[in-house]
């Protein structure tokens, strides 16, 4: 059974990440608090031990229900894919940041569609499918990375083209070649944000029937 109230539990071909139990699919993941079946973020970041490459992402997180701080400094995270493009986590609910900083944005590229935060304090769904960029033996980019990006089941980013990894400090860019899969990374930013329910699934084509 699935602890989630919002979308159900992960279908059968779907590894479970985080089961509400442990997180020993994660490097730093002793150093985050269990309780009552959520994670909750303390000290430093956590990256999983294996790697993916095309995949559908599933994580549902909360806000602290006390609201302290804004912008940036309220309810902040985000989940990277091959531990280099964030989606951003962040308390969006009647807080003004700059537009490609929201809860839903693939940082600091661009904004979601729709703010579909709800209050914090309460459990909110992501689900994102992510296509892995293409690199020749050369480290060029033959194929972007895309990435779709449902928030509590609403979608605000729509096969949306990565320009290159999201940095803070400058311009995106694919500047740096890398292998075809990749950790997930959950940020640590200060904020005791929490976490449950957390399964992927590696998108493959389906096999060819004769």
């Amino acid at each position: 059974m699935c602890s989630s109230d919002l979308v159900g539990g992960p279908p059968s071909d779907a590894r479970r990440l985080f089961d509400g139990k442990s997180l020993d699919q994660w490097q730093g993941g002793e150093k985050w608090e269990i309780r009552d079946g959520h994670a909750i973020a303390r000290e430093t970041g956590i990256t999983t031990k294996d790697s993916f490459g095309d995949c559908q992402l599933h994580l549902e997180w909360a806000s602290p229900d006390k609201v302290e701080g804004d912008g940036q400094g309220r309810g902040n995270s985000g989940v990277y894919l091959m531990g280099r493009y964030e989606v951003q986590i962040l308390d969006s609910f009647k807080n003004t940041t700059y537009f490609d900083g929201q809860a839903g944005s693939l940082y600091k590229q661009t904004p979601p569609m729709v703010n579909a935060c709800r209050k914090p304090g309460e459990w909110q769904s992501y689900d994102i499918l992510f296509t892995a960029p293409r690199m020749d033996p050369q480290g060029k980019v033959t194929t972007p990375a895309f990435v779709t990006v449902l928030h509590n089941g609403v979608v605000v980013q729509n096969h949306f083209e990565l320009k290159g990894g999201t940095f803070y400090e400058r311009p995106p860019a694919y500047d740096n070649p890398h292998p075809a899969t990749g950790p997930i990374h959950i940020q640590f930013h200060g904020n005791p944000v929490k976490f449950r329910n957390i399964w992927i699934r590696e998108m493959k084509p389906a096999p060819v029937t004769k």
